[in-house]
């Protein structure tokens, strides 16, 4: 299971929608404190909609806690002052992907202490960074697309009754 780590999200929505994202690809969610909202936010629960049943999550006190929890954690720190892309990283099934919140970013103490693991998602230099979510998934799925995606469905169906005549002529 891939886990994602939230270092002090500040907006409701966009942990919703990791939210979502985790429950789409059995990923874990850590939370660590302080959030900028709380946990039953009516945004966070609504950007999630009914996907909350179907993921699992953790709320961490502070860093240290997280760090004492998962003491030999494989992570990598999502920056956008990261010396190599995202794509260059090698991940494995329990690796943790660690984002920074929204305003500022992972401390850059924790940056240069752990240099070596830190990920950027290329954009345009004039670009101070992508959304939260958005980077999240766009790391999740490079990680999962390494590995396979494991437990994940490849493919979808539709229903004999989605099908009208300008679909049967490509299926």
């Amino acid at each position: 299971m891939m886990h994602i780590v939230l270092v002090n999200p500040e907006i409701p929505q966009n942990t919703g929608n990791i939210a979502r994202t985790c429950a789409g690809t059995g990923a874990k969610l850590h939370l660590i404190e302080p959030l900028g909202f709380e946990l039953s936010d009516k945004y966070l629960k609504r950007a999630g909609l009914d996907y909350w049943h179907m993921m699992t999550y953790e709320l961490h006190r502070s860093w240290q806690d997280f760090r004492t929890a998962y003491a030999d954690a494989n992570l990598h720190f999502a920056t956008t002052k990261a010396p190599r892309d995202y794509c260059a990283a090698a991940y494995g099934p329990d690796d943790f992907l660690v984002f920074g919140r929204e305003t500022k970013g992972l401390d850059e103490a924790l940056l240069a202490a752990n240099y070596d693991r830190c990920i950027r998602i290329p954009m345009i230099p004039e670009a101070r960074s992508l959304n939260l979510s958005n980077s999240v998934a766009i790391v999740l799925y490079e990680a999962l697309r390494q590995q396979g995606f494991p437990g994940l469905s490849g493919q979808g169906h539709l229903h004999h009754t989605e099908l009208d005549g300008a679909w049967k002529d490509y299926i």
